[in-house]
């Protein structure tokens, strides 16, 4: 395979176009309530144009990782993966109070600035926050009709439901153990590590592969695999998207500089540095860390901090040793071989990408 696992069979644009026809079809039944609720869908529409797609291709790549041939039902059944994701990156912008999302204003901000700009009774920022949870709730029901009306048999539908189900709780709880971590401030390494588990590694790339498989009726021992590579490789994922919380730059990741520091993010990354017990640090980290207003002079204090403890390199080794544990998965004779290709190139992707 010498073409991006993402474009095989057209996949990432047939993707865009699958949600563009989605949202389209589903329009009518705000606009029939008022041309007001227009605002959220156009609103969930302009999320769905961004993202790396990462979530579909690992899905379609577990179906044919069974030796499933290509079919439009899968690659629908996967786009509905972007819905879920719209749904939790809406949520966790309003938890972390964020400000931005692949460089545009985040949902809540979308809507407190209409409610601004209209000079509307009430305060701004609460009609923002609820107006985002119910385009995140609209992104989550969307998700499970795009996935039941994608063209699946009913043996294929409810093998999919048997994983979409359990990925969607397993989410849930990610979001809230991720929410408590930053409430407590104490986090060890091992905690963040079970919050990336939850929040991240299965719901990014476990669970996609098993729901595609799933509809390509693997068997167990398939799906075993594939569980150990998804969540081997889902952890270093999210150990990359910490650092790039910390280190990224605005037009690497749509978001400020330093943002994780900002919405004090209780990440492995920062675990690391406080077991180092390297006062100065700590200190730097108790002052600033989930500081809104912190300095640019200040997220570089604390970024030189972060290296010099260790613990970038710490997270860096981490990457490089849980994204070896995914490719050794690859090598059985179960996964089929343009698909070990494919889910190879996309480890790859997902460990060594700067946005």
């Amino acid at each position: 395979m010498s073409q991006n696992p993402l474009d095989e069979e057209n996949l990432r644009a047939r993707i865009q176009e699958v949600l563009d026809d989605f949202v389209q079809a589903h329009r009518r039944p705000l606009d029939e309530a008022s041309s007001d609720a227009m605002l959220l869908c156009d609103s969930l529409q302009e999320l769905l144009t961004g993202g790396k797609r990462l979530r579909p291709a690992f899905s379609y790549w577990g179906y044919r990782s069974t030796g499933a041939p290509h079919s439009d039902a899968i690659v629908k059944a996967s786009a509905s993966l972007e819905l879920l994701q719209a749904c939790a990156l809406i949520h966790d912008d309003v938890m972390d109070g964020s400000d931005t999302r692949r460089g545009n204003p985040a949902v809540h901000r979308q809507f407190e600035a209409v409610h601004t700009s209209q000079a509307w009774q009430g305060q701004a920022s609460s009609f923002g926050i609820g107006a985002a949870i119910l385009v995140g709730d609209l992104a989550l029901s969307w998700a499970d009709t795009l996935l039941c009306n994608a063209g699946l048999s009913a043996e294929e539908l409810i093998r999919a439901k048997s994983i979409y189900d359990v990925m969607r709780t397993e989410l849930m709880a990610g979001q809230y153990l991720d929410l408590l971590e930053q409430a407590r401030q104490d986090t060890t390494a091992e905690q963040a590590r079970n919050v990336i588990r939850y929040k991240s590694a299965k719901y990014t790339i476990e669970r996609p592969l098993n729901l595609g498989a799933a509809i390509g009726d693997a068997s167990d021992a398939h799906q075993a695999i594939l569980t150990t590579y998804g969540l081997a490789l889902g952890e270093a994922f999210q150990l990359r998207d910490d650092l790039l919380g910390v280190f990224g730059t605005p037009a690497q990741t749509g978001k400020p500089a330093g943002d994780d520091l900002r919405e004090g993010k209780q990440t492995v990354l920062i675990a690391t540095a406080r077991s180092a017990n390297d006062d100065a640090v700590n200190a730097l980290l108790s002052r600033h860390l989930g500081n809104l207003q912190i300095s640019a002079e200040d997220v570089a204090r604390l970024q030189d901090g972060l290296v010099s403890t260790g613990a970038v390199d710490y997270v860096e080794q981490q990457i490089t040793k849980l994204t070896e544990q995914a490719l050794e998965a690859l090598a059985s004779p179960l996964i089929e071989t343009s698909a070990r290709t494919a889910l190879t190139q996309l480890a790859v992707m997902a460990t060594q990408r700067t946005n």
